[in-house]
């Protein structure tokens, strides 16, 4: 990480995930500016405030951020440098004295509340979920405001913590070993040189003439070249109902020249294509020793894909 960078933007307040993930990437005397979502982080990235944002992409259970991801496709362009994985667990807290047969209504952000909504079945039945910007964020307004909708927060054990509040019930969950993705984001510029373990991420809408086969025709130029898909989800596309656009993380760096042909072939495909960076893996998964796709095998591969088209 450049020590030049100094100020960053993220899913706030202090004690969210987010911030865990944060602290992975920058520097000690950085300027941190939390806020209430994340488009107003990566806003404040675009225009100027800050030089980087921290916002999550994706967890293990509930799948991607839409608003990460929409904001990644639709708004001025931002550029993904780096990854973090952080894992997500969660508190129960209240304030001081408040007993769990006193609670009706619990805050958290919606993505936590979906990781837990079966362990509040069984051990809080009919209790009610107030939807709050973020985790540590229902930790605030529990402790600091007298007006509070609801008597319980899910957030992290930190958040818990910093905010003075009780915990009833620690580690809730539906699903153990659940972890958050988050990135870090810059104005588009100096693509990080390749490690031998990356991920690069783009967005692609099919064309417009909604012709048979578009999709697979999309997907072969990844087969085709021996190229995985680490993730791939559609995204609807807005004021156009049946229209897609497809969000993609693909194992490989831009300057990588199967990764280059593949890009080139999809923008023939579909000229609304953006780049959104090439960046290390976070579990820095390599394998020096996994076979690699020669010349032959991406003849093989092409013919089979081709006899698939013909058929």
């Amino acid at each position: 990480m450049s020590a030049s960078v100094t100020s960053y933007a993220f899913l706030g307040p202090v004690g969210t995930f987010c911030h865990q993930a944060l602290l992975q990437v920058a520097p000690d005397n950085a300027q941190l500016f939390p806020c209430a979502g994340e488009r107003l982080a990566m806003d404040m990235v675009r225009d100027g405030k800050a030089q980087r944002a921290v916002v999550p992409i994706e967890n293990s259970i509930e799948g991607g951020v839409s608003a990460t991801l929409d904001s990644l496709g639709w708004d001025k362009r931002l550029q993904i440098v780096a990854e973090m994985i952080v894992p997500v667990g969660f508190t129960l807290g209240v304030r001081p004295g408040t007993q769990l047969s006193e609670i009706r209504r619990i805050g958290t952000h919606s993505h936590a509340w979906a990781q837990c909504r079966n362990w509040v079945a069984d051990n809080l039945p009919n209790v009610v979920h107030v939807a709050t910007t973020s985790t540590a964020e229902s930790a605030r307004i529990l402790a600091e405001e007298e007006t509070a909708s609801f008597q319980a927060v899910l957030a992290s054990s930190a958040a818990v913590l910093s905010y003075g509040l009780t915990a009833l019930f620690e580690d809730v969950a539906d699903n153990h070993g659940a972890v958050t993705r988050f990135v870090e984001l810059a104005n588009p510029g100096h693509v990080p040189d390749p490690c031998g373990a990356d991920k690069t991420t783009i967005q692609v809408r099919l064309p417009n003439d909604y012709r048979s086969g578009a999709l697979l025709e999309m997907l072969q130029q990844f087969s085709a070249r021996g190229i995985n898909l680490s993730r791939i989800e559609s995204r609807p596309l807005a004021g156009q109902a049946g229209r897609y656009v497809f969000s993609i993380d693909l194992d490989g760096h831009i300057r990588e020249e199967r990764v280059q042909s593949a890009l080139r072939g999809l923008y023939r495909i579909s000229e609304d294509l953006r780049f959104l960076g090439s960046y290390a893996r976070a579990d820095q998964m390599r394998n020096d020793h996994a076979p690699r796709t020669g010349d032959t095998d991406f003849r093989r591969a092409r013919g089979w894909v081709d006899s698939i088209l013909r058929k």
